[in-house]
């Protein structure tokens, strides 16, 4: 297995992670504990990571969701955009194109249709205000 396909594999498990918290009305740390196989670093890198910074993520979210409330969105969505909010705001390290390419893949792989084109619509538009040149 690659480096990328096991970074992929760590963010497929982190939005696991995140939905499952978010569901059960759980803390993060307490779905991580919980885990009978604890996840990798990155995994749990990106929970916690997202969890911290969600405020921060929603604001952003919602600035750029033209149209949509946080609640009006899908879960998946909401959550695979906090996560990579969170990427881009916290993980300079990862190009943005990785951080947009990832989400867009897990909201396609999750969720609505049309995910991958919002989620990649409000993440570019959130890219370019944090990761301006």
């Amino acid at each position: 297995m690659t480096d990328a396909d096991e970074r992929s594999d760590s963010r497929e498990r982190a939005l696991n992670l995140l939905y499952e918290a978010q569901s059960k009305g759980l803390p993060v740390a307490e779905v991580i504990e919980a885990q009978a196989v604890r996840p990798d670093d990155l995994a749990e890198q990106l929970a916690r990571g997202c969890d911290s910074c969600a405020g921060r993520a929603d604001e952003l979210i919602a600035a750029k969701a033209r149209g949509w409330s946080l609640e009006r969105m899908p879960v998946i969505d909401l959550t695979v955009m906090r996560m990579a909010t969170f990427e881009l705001l916290e993980r300079s390290e990862v190009p943005t194109a990785v951080v947009l390419d990832e989400a867009v893949e897990l909201a396609k792989r999750y969720s609505t249709d049309d995910s991958g084109r919002f989620v990649n619509g409000v993440l570019a538009a959130i890219a370019s205000e944090v990761r301006a040149a």
